[in-house]
C-alpha cells in the first residue's frame, strides 16, 4: 500500500457489517424468505413468519438484501420495518405502526381497534417486520399476541415477519397459538456461520480491494475457526479482522515516519 494507505481505508470500508450484495452461506435462508414474501404478499395471503437466530448469523442482512433484491415486486404493497429495540415499550408498537400507515391517533384500545379495521379493510397487502421483536414481550404476553393473531382475522391483509434471537420465543411466549395450527407462524433458523462459510465471508470482502492481500490466507482461516468456535458471529469475524487491518496500517504508518530522510541526514 502507499503511505496514504488508501487500500487500507478500502479494505476497513468492506470489512464494516453492511449489507453485501451476495451472503455467503445464507443461499437456503434467503431463497426461503424470498419465497415466503412472494407466495403471502404477492399472493394476497395473510400470514406470519418467525426468524431466530444468534447475534451476527445474517437475519436482519438476509431479509434487508430479500427487500432490496424484491423492491419492484413488492411495490404494490406497504412495508414497514420497525426495530423493537428503539421503542419505548412494548406498547409502543401500536403508535409506530399507525404512524406509519397515516392513522390518526388513537389512545389505548381504540388504537389497536382502528389498526385492525385498517388492515382487514379493503387495499394493499402490509408488510410488517418486526426486527429484535423478543423486546415486546410483556406480562400475559398481549402484544404478541395481538400482532400475530392479526394475519388470521377475516378479510386480513397483514403479513407479519419477526426476528429476534431466542430459537423457542413462539413455543414460550406464544403457547395459544399452537392450538391453531393454521394461525402458527412459519419458522426459519439460522445456525451459527461454521469456519469454511466465516472464510469465505471474509475472503469475499477483501478480494474486493485491489492490489495483493492486506491478511494473509492463513490468519482469515485462523480467525474464522475461533470465532465458530465461541459463536460463529460473521459480525465479531469481521471486527477482528478490521482491527488487524488498523493494527497493520499504524505499523505502516509508523515505519514511513521512521524511513531515513535523502542524503543520510538523521
Amino acid at each position: 500500500c502507499s503511505p496514504a494507505g488508501t487500500c487500507y481505508q478500502q479494505a476497513k470500508q468492506m470489512l464494516h457489517a453492511a449489507v453485501p450484495d451476495r451472503l455467503q452461506g445464507r443461499e437456503r435462508e434467503t431463497g426461503i424468505l424470498r419465497q415466503f414474501l412472494r407466495e403471502h404478499v404477492l399472493g394476497r395471503r395473510p400470514g406470519s413468519l418467525y426468524v431466530s437466530g444468534a447475534p451476527g448469523t445474517g437475519k436482519t442482512a438476509c431479509l434487508s438484501r430479500v427487500l432490496l433484491d424484491c423492491k419492484d415486486e413488492l411495490a404494490g404493497s406497504r412495508t414497514v420495518v420497525l426495530n423493537c429495540m428503539a421503542l419505548g415499550s412494548p406498547q409502543s408498537v401500536f403508535p409506530a405502526l399507525a404512524q406509519h400507515l397515516g392513522l390518526p391517533v388513537a389512545p389505548g384500545r381504540e388504537r389497536i381497534r382502528s389498526l385492525e379495521k385498517h388492515l382487514t379493510a379493503r387495499g394493499p397487502m402490509v408488510l410488517l417486520v418486526l426486527d429484535e421483536l423478543d423486546q415486546l414481550e410483556s406480562k400475559g404476553q398481549d402484544v404478541l399476541y395481538t400482532l400475530f393473531e392479526w394475519p388470521r382475522l377475516p378479510s386480513s391483509r397483514l403479513v407479519l415477519v419477526g426476528l429476534a434471537n431466542a430459537l423457542n420465543l413462539t413455543d414460550r411466549s406464544l403457547a395459544r397459538l399452537g392450538a391453531h395450527l393454521a394461525g402458527s407462524p412459519q419458522l426459519l433458523h439460522f445456525p451459527p456461520y461454521t469456519k469454511e462459510q466465516l472464510t469465505r465471508i471474509l475472503q469475499e470482502r477483501l478480494g474486493q480491494v485491489a492490489g495483493d492481500p492486506i491478511l494473509d490466507s492463513a490468519a482469515l482461516q485462523f480467525c474464522a475457526r475461533k470465532v465458530s468456535a465461541v459463536s460463529g458471529d460473521a459480525r465479531k469475524a469481521l471486527d477482528v479482522c478490521r482491527r488487524a487491518v488498523e493494527v497493520v496500517e499504524l505499523e505502516v504508518r509508523g515505519q514511513t515516519l521512521l524511513k531515513p530522510l535523502p542524503g543520510g541526514e538523521s
